[in-house]
C-alpha cells in the first residue's frame, strides 16, 4: 500500500478560487494526443517518456538539433522567442506547456500555454516573488536593500539565473544595483521542497517533503521521507501560492527549515529536478500528473511507495552495468554529452526503509560526483 512517507500524509482537495482553464477544446472532446513544449531538455524528454504510454504525442520548441526530447517526440529547431517557430510548435496542439521558467512571457501568451503566464511573470523577477510571499503571508528571509537584510547578505540577480548563478556573497557594505536584491543569509538546518500539482477544476495534491543537498549552487541529492517534515504546514503555504496564481500542472516550492519554522526561498512553475524520485518512487510521478492537469485529467494519487533517494550525476557516471546493478536502482540517462558540471543523468534508489536506501547511495556517491 502507499505509504506518504512522512509525519503528515499528502492530501488532495478541490480548492476554491481562480482556475486558469486553458484551451476550451481540451474539455469539448477526449481526443487529446498532442503536446507542445517550449524546451527540449531532460525535463521535456521526461514529460515524453511519462506521457507516451497514455497515447500522447509530443512536439518540442528548442535551437538545439540534438535536444535530449528529440528522442519522443518531433523537433522544431528554433530560438525559444521567434515567432515562426512558436506558431509551428502551436499549429494543430490541444495544449502547449515548458520545461524551464526562463522562458519569455510572451511566447507564453502566444501560444495560451500552461502554467498560466502569470507564474511565470512573477517568478521570473526574485524581488516580485518575495513581495508576493509577502502579501500572501508566506514568511521568508529578510530581503530587499543591505540596510533591510544586513551583512553578511547574499545578493541575487533579479532575473535570470539557476544553479547558483547570478548570486554572490556580500561581506563589506556597497551599492548594489536595480538589477540586484539582497537577502539575509539563513542559518537553516535542512533544505526542503515541496511538488504540488493543481488541475482545471482546482484540485490540488501534493507529493511527501523532500531533503535537498546542494553543491556549488546545484542540487546534488533528494531524499523522501523527511523525518519530523512539517508536512501539513508546507501544503497550506504551497496551497496560498498555487490559489493565488490560479495555477494549473505542477510546481516546486523549495524551503528553509529553521528550526522548524518554514521559510520560503523560492517557486518553479515547471516539473522540477527535486520530483525526479516520484518517477519510480511515487504511485503517479510529477511528470504524469502534470500532463493530467494541463489536459484537464483526473489527478494520480501522489503517495511514496517506499523510502527514495535521488542522485544527480553530474559532469559524468559511473559505468551503467555498475549502476544497474544496484537493488533498488533506477537509472536515466539524458543523452547529454558529459561536460563538467552538467547534469547528464540522475539515478534513483527505492527501497522499504531508509537504511536500506542510505547503504545503496554510500556506494555510488563518491563515484558519481563530477
Amino acid at each position: 500500500m502507499p505509504v506518504s512517507g512522512s509525519d503528515s500524509r499528502p492530501t488532495a482537495r478541490r480548492r476554491p478560487g481562480r482556475c486558469s482553464t486553458g484551451p476550451t477544446r481540451l474539455h469539448e472532446s477526449a481526443a487529446v494526443t498532442l503536446v507542445g513544449c517550449i524546451g527540449g531538455g531532460q525535463l521535456g524528454r521526461m514529460l515524453g517518456l511519462a506521457g507516451l504510454p497514455l497515447g500522447l504525442r509530443f512536439r518540442f520548441l528548442d535551437p538545439s538539433p540534438s535536444a535530449p526530447a528529440a528522442d519522443v517526440g518531433e523537433l522544431v529547431v528554433g530560438a525559444f522567442d521567434d515567432p515562426v517557430a512558436l506558431a509551428r510548435l502551436g499549429a494543430g496542439a490541444d495544449v502547449v506547456t515548458y520545461e524551464f521558467e526562463n522562458v519569455a512571457v510572451a511566447s507564453v501568451v502566444q501560444l495560451g500555454a500552461l502554467p498560466p503566464y502569470r507564474a511565470l511573470e512573477l517568478g521570473q523577477d526574485r524581488l516580485v516573488e518575495k513581495e508576493m510571499f509577502r502579501r500572501l503571508g508566506i514568511p521568508t528571509a529578510r530581503f530587499g536593500s543591505l540596510a533591510e537584510t544586513g551583512l553578511p547578505a547574499l545578493v541575487k540577480s533579479r532575473r535570470l539565473g539557476y544553479d547558483g548563478k547570478g548570486q554572490r556573497r556580500l561581506d563589506a557594505d556597497e551599492v548594489i544595483s536595480d538589477h540586484e536584491l539582497a537577502e539575509e543569509i539563513v542559518a537553516f538546518d535542512r533544505e526542503l521542497s515541496i511538488i504540488a500539482v493543481r488541475g482545471t477544476d482546482g484540485e490540488t495534491r501534493f507529493w511527501p517533503l523532500v531533503e535537498n543537498a546542494h553543491r556549488d549552487g546545484i542540487l546534488r541529492v533528494s531524499r523522501s521521507p523527511v523525518q519530523g517534515a512539517p508536512q501539513a504546514e508546507a501544503e497550506e503555504l504551497a496551497g496560498r501560492l498555487l490559489d493565488e496564481l490560479g495555477y494549473v500542472g505542477v510546481l516546486a516550492f523549495e524551503l528553509f527549515d529553521v528550526g522548524g519554522r518554514l521559510l520560503a526561498n523560492e517557486f518553479a512553475p515547471r516539473v522540477h529536478n527535486t520530483g525526479h524520485w516520484t518517477i519510480e518512487g511515487a504511485v503517479t510521478s510529477q511528470f504524469e500528473n502534470h500532463l493530467r492537469a494541463i489536459l484537464g485529467l483526473p489527478l494520480g494519487a501522489t503517495g511514496a511507495v517506499g523510502s527514495s533517494v535521488m542522485l544527480n550525476l553530474i559532469g559524468g557516471a559511473p559505468p551503467s552495468e555498475q549502476l544497474l546493478g544496484l537493488p533498488g536502482a533506477h537509472l536515466h540517462l539524458y543523452g547529454k554529452e558529459p561536460r563538467r558540471g552538467r547534469k547528464i543523468g540522475h539515478l534513483t534508489l527505492v527501497g522499504a526503509d531508509e537504511e536500506t536506501v542510505a547503504e545503496t547511495l554510500a556506494l555510488v556517491e563518491s563515484a558519481a560526483d563530477g
